[in-house]
């Protein structure tokens, strides 16, 4: 557990400052899967998106823009986080009680938005998961990664990343996007990374999807080996009848969709954003 609150750093990726204290454009909260930074992660679908949406990225700890920790961290606490920057944004920038504000995390910070679409009094008003699940591996597997990277370092991880992040021939396709996302895995902290994966490991919503309480968008990629299609179909069949839940599948996607298929990504937010 962490003696002091997440300090994650937030960065405006589309649109003026001086936009949120007018209310006009909803806001986009957008997270990154674990290894990789905002920028590089959303980076393509950001042309998509911004007619639509201010599009604020946060950095995981030690990933990215934000500072390493030097402690461990929960997913409960790294919720917690996403919401104290977006609290300190608001107050900062005067945002108006009626602008729409919309969550989309990638892996990791998928799961940091099913965690925050069971809270009834976050101010985020939709939240969409991207590539992700209620539960993810084992918390055996996670440990054992995570003394691989303290250990030997994240550019350990590259080939086993590049391998699962990104669908057959997208590399070769897009040689630009996939090396911007593998250079921010090797930049990234070891032991932030390491205490994210310790967080993934004590990570289990399978139960506690029935309280869904803000309308949830699942992403998934056909080709996704880390987490699958099925586990959209687990999460809409425990929550209860009713619920504001949705899902979709991006052919030719594995586990990284802004990236692959920026346009059809941001397509779906802005769809449900109106929805």
């Amino acid at each position: 557990m962490t003696a002091e609150p997440l300090n994650i750093t937030s960065t405006l990726l589309a649109g003026d400052p001086a936009e949120l204290a007018t209310g006009v454009r909803p806001i986009l909260l957008a997270g990154p899967s674990l290894g990789t930074s905002v920028e590089a992660v959303w980076g393509p679908a950001i042309a998509h998106l911004e007619r639509d949406f201010l599009v604020i990225g946060w950095d995981l700890p030690g990933h990215g823009r934000s500072e390493p920790t030097v402690a461990p961290f929960t997913m409960e606490e790294l919720a917690d986080a996403v919401e104290a920057s977006l609290a300190r944004l608001i107050k900062e920038h005067h945002v108006p009680a009626t602008t729409p504000i919309m969550a989309a995390g990638v892996s990791i910070a998928g799961a940091v938005a099913l965690t925050l679409a069971l809270r009834k009094d976050t101010r985020i008003n939709r939240l969409s998961a991207v590539c992700t699940a209620a539960k993810i591996g084992t918390p055996e597997s996670w440990a054992e990664r995570a003394e691989l990277v303290e250990r030997a370092g994240t550019p350990t991880m590259v080939e086993g990343a590049a391998a699962r992040w990104f669908a057959p021939g997208f590399m070769s396709r897009k040689p630009a996007v996939s090396t911007a996302i593998l250079s921010s895995l090797q930049y990234t902290d070891r032991h932030s990374y390491a205490h994210a994966c310790h967080a993934l490991g004590g990570y289990d919503l399978t139960g506690e999807m029935k309280n869904l309480a803000r309308p949830l968008l699942l992403i998934h990629g056909a080709e996704d080996p880390v987490c699958s299609p099925a586990e959209a179909d687990a999460i809409v069949n425990t929550c209860s009848a009713g619920a504001d839940v949705r899902a979709v599948t991006l052919d030719s996607v594995a586990h990284l969709a802004p990236a692959e298929a920026p346009e059809e990504t941001a397509r779906l937010l802005v769809e449900f954003l109106n929805a």
